[in-house]
Formats: structure tokens, C-alpha cells, sequence
């Protein structure tokens, strides 16, 4: 019969605790990282407007109407990562710093998601009226990935591992909401409000900083 050693408790530990050094992430995936959106619920979030926000095989998904989804919580320095799909006409975005929940627009920084923008450099992958982006890149008919970072007043904008929003400083709003876009708001020289479009959100996280 095969005896195993006996090991140790105590070496066990110490063992554990300097291979953690060496690999921080090991025991602690995602250490640091909350959950706003995991497909399943929307408790963390706030609608607000008249967007047909809803829950469809794990993912939320708009197509008709104006409105956001507002979270419930403030965040001032953070990381935030969240994955979307848009038709080439859908108009969106990802709002951070939002200072009247209520009310998503002037008091906030949108990281836009708009391919038919009339004017492209604030498209998607800029921050409006505070980085522009060129070339624009393109994210129409598949997933991409939005990772953004707000420290202070210093912003980064990556999109799909490019950055696009490169350090851009901007000192007006400090904190606020996380807002997630369906449609435009306003209306055309029609009279027509711009819906158009299939959007949707199927991961979104925060870390803190």
C-alpha cells in the first residue's frame, strides 16, 4: 500500500501565499470587478424614456423608442467593460458620470456608438465634444467589447483592443450614473424621432479605482 507524505500546514500556506504574489489573479478571478449587467436580471439599472428594453437569451436588446437604462449607483474613478451589438443605423451609447439620473445628456460624457453619425469624429469610439476619433472604427452586425477608464479628469476609450480615446482630459463632471442608449432623443427636420435600429448589451462590469 502507497503512503502519500504528510504535508505540512503551515509550509502549505506559506507556499499558497507566495505563488499568489507571483500570480495575483489565482483564488481571485475578476478580483475587484462587480457585475452591472449579467444577462439574466436588470436590478442594477433604471429605466427611463419610452426604448422596449428587454431580456432575450441573455442579452438586453432595444429596437424601438428613445430611452436608457440608468444604474442605481454613483461611480466616480472606475474601469468599466461592456459588450454591445448594434445595427449600422441604431444610434447609442454608453454614458458615464451621468450627474441627474434623471435626466441623461448635457451633465455627462457619452462614449458614443452611432456608425451613420453625421459627423464621424465623434462616431463610435469618441467621447462627444471631448475626444475625436479617427479613423472611426467600424462596429455595426457584430459583438464588440468597450473598455473605459475614468480617473480623475483623464479618459482612455479602447474598443475591440484599439484605443481609440488616448488620455483626453476634460474636468466638468467628477461622478455620476452609468447609462446605457437606445435611439437619438430628438427629432428630425421631418418631425421624426430617430429609433431605428437593434441594440444591445450582453456584459457589462465596473471596477472601481
Amino acid at each position: 500500500m502507497k503512503h502519500w507524505p504528510v504535508v505540512n500546514a503551515a509550509v502549505l500556506l506559506v507556499g499558497l501565499a507566495a505563488f499568489s504574489q507571483l500570480h495575483p489573479a489565482f483564488g481571485q478571478a475578476d478580483a475587484g470587478w462587480y457585475t452591472l449587467f449579467d444577462g439574466q436580471t436588470l436590478n442594477n439599472w433604471n429605466p427611463i424614456g419610452d426604448a422596449n428594453w428587454r431580456l432575450e437569451g441573455g442579452v438586453v436588446v432595444a429596437d424601438k423608442g428613445n430611452g436608457f437604462l440608468v444604474s442605481k449607483k454613483d461611480y466616480a474613478d472606475f474601469e468599466l467593460r461592456a459588450e454591445f451589438w448594434v445595427d449600422a443605423d441604431a444610434n447609442s451609447g454608453i454614458f458615464i458620470r451621468c450627474t441627474n439620473p434623471n435626466k441623461i445628456g448635457g451633465a455627462s460624457y457619452e462614449v458614443n456608438i452611432w456608425v451613420t453619425r453625421p459627423d464621424p469624429s465623434y462616431g463610435t469610439g469618441a467621447i462627444v465634444n471631448v475626444a475625436k476619433v479617427n479613423p472611426m472604427p467600424r462596429a455595426a452586425g457584430k459583438w464588440n467589447l468597450y473598455d473605459i477608464i475614468a480617473k480623475g479628469s483623464t479618459f482612455t476609450v479602447t474598443l475591440n483592443g484599439q484605443k481609440t480615446v488616448d488620455g483626453a482630459m476634460d474636468t466638468r463632471f467628477a461622478s455620476g450614473r452609468i447609462a446605457l442608449r437606445h435611439g437619438l432623443g430628438v427629432k428630425d427636420a421631418n418631425g421624426v424621432a430617430n429609433d431605428r435600429g437593434v441594440v444591445k448589451f450582453r456584459k457589462v462590469e465596473i471596477k472601481p479605482l
